[in-house]
């Protein structure tokens, strides 16, 4: 029995790790414009949320249930548009140019955007203020414009 949950865990724990890897693997299966979408995707939920959240707590008996599940919605959508920044772009597909050319302009234009995305999805956690949501849309096409230039896809 105990043999059995041993390899039990051993294949989950495997399984875990390479599925989480599997992005970080050069396949060429993924979608950067996709990506892109997704992103603009959570912005979304995290707007409806926020509105939710707003409405919910001016009740004059508010439904805590309902509240806890959209700060809890809130909060998930966050962490996955960070995630989209971090282990997509930022860890894969952002490349450092060499210093001192046009690339490494572009390559430290992409990362400060990246970087101001994940700086308002963390502040898009602490808070209702829908002005977190106007940013991240503006700094999401920032990053696009940077990103695919006038390519309809990027080249991996």
């Amino acid at each position: 029995m105990k043999k059995t949950v041993i390899v039990v865990l051993s294949v989950l724990l495997l399984s875990v790790g390479l599925l989480r890897a599997h992005c970080q693997i050069p396949c060429g299966i993924y979608d950067d414009m996709l990506r892109v979408k997704l992103m603009l995707e959570h912005v979304d939920t995290i707007e409806k949320s926020m509105k939710e959240i707003t409405r919910l707590s001016k009740a004059e008996t508010p439904d805590w249930n309902q509240l806890v599940r959209w700060v809890t919605n809130k909060d998930h959508h966050a962490d996955e548009l960070t995630d989209i920044v971090t282990y997509y772009f930022m860890a894969q597909r952002v490349k450092p140019a060499k210093a001192g050319t046009a690339e490494e302009k572009v390559y430290l234009k992409q990362l400060t955007t990246l970087h101001a995305v994940m700086i308002h999805s963390m502040q898009a956690k602490q808070t209702v203020d829908l002005d977190h949501c106007v940013q991240l849309r503006g700094l999401i096409d920032t990053f696009k414009k940077s990103y695919f230039g006038d390519q309809k896809a990027h080249k991996h």
